[in-house]
């Protein structure tokens, strides 16, 4: 069991950058979601007071949430990083007019940017996608100035739940990426010495009328599955048709399909 679930944690980061260069062009149409957290995560900027000069927006898709950073902080600086080359060409051509988007291709274990070099990191529903939070942190305490805020939002482990339980029942490989809980990344950002951290999160329920609908979603988004624990071969067809009679038990009354997303959103400080 320990073995299994290691093998859902384990990314195939080639495949991943992969996935959202594919995803690039039908990305915005699927990303509902991704937008709506994203403004939910603005909101809560506005609790923090800041006057940044240098935001990094990491995980900035194609710039849908960036450009409302930059028309938020008109004076600053603002930098999105992305895995996938399509996509920050993407989010540069949403640049609100005489304005520039700084982006860059770049791995969130190893940014492009000098020590002590940022105000303020925003990442929205990019974390997920790291292996190694303690890393991943321990590079935005060097990158954030003294007193810089990092602000984010992460997937927990109840996304995607109906679907992870309705493959259970078809086979024994992995087909939903696993998520780290809401304890674990607290946890990552106490080790990495990021100040006075704080959690929370939110539970919200997506409704499809068919499940390929789900599933043509997830690949427009990039969310392919890319765990070390994945079937490399097609499912055939029984494996398909056990999964979908399992998750039609969680049909609902009004006859949606529900697909259970669990937000976990955080702050914290940079050293000071």
């Amino acid at each position: 069991m320990r073995e299994a679930e290691n093998l859902a944690f384990a990314l195939d980061r080639r495949l991943l950058r992969h996935a959202f260069e594919r995803a690039a062009p039908y990305y915005d149409h699927a990303a509902v979601v991704q937008r709506e957290i994203g403004n939910r995560l603005l909101e809560r900027l506005d609790l923090l007071k800041l006057k940044p000069a240098v935001v990094v927006d990491l995980g900035c898709g194609t710039g849908a949430v960036t450009a409302l950073l930059i028309k938020k902080y008109r004076q600053a600086r603002i930098i999105g990083l992305e895995l996938a080359p399509a996509m920050v060409a993407s989010a540069r051509k949403r640049a609100p007019w005489l304005r520039t988007l700084h982006g860059a291709v770049a791995e969130p274990e190893a940014l492009p940017l000098a020590n002590a070099s940022c105000d303020l990191i925003f990442s929205n529903l990019a974390l997920q996608w790291c292996t190694d939070l303690e890393l991943v942190f321990a590079e935005f305490r060097r990158v954030l100035k003294p007193g810089g805020a990092l602000l984010f939002s992460t997937l927990g482990p109840d996304t995607l739940l109906e679907l992870r339980q309705s493959w259970r029942v078809a086979d024994y490989y992995n087909h939903v990426n696993a998520f780290f809980d809401m304890h674990d990344i607290g946890d990552a950002l106490i080790r990495a010495r990021l100040a006075e951290p704080v959690m929370d999160v939110e539970r919200l329920t997506l409704t499809y009328s068919k499940l390929d609908q789900l599933m043509r979603d997830l690949k427009s988004l990039g969310a392919a599955n890319i765990t070390a624990g994945r079937p490399r071969g097609l499912a055939g067809k029984a494996r398909w048709q056990a999964m979908r009679g399992h998750y039609e038990q969680f049909r609902r009354a009004d006859g949606l399909l529900p697909v259970s997303c669990e937000v976990i959103y955080g702050h914290a400080w940079g050293p000071m």
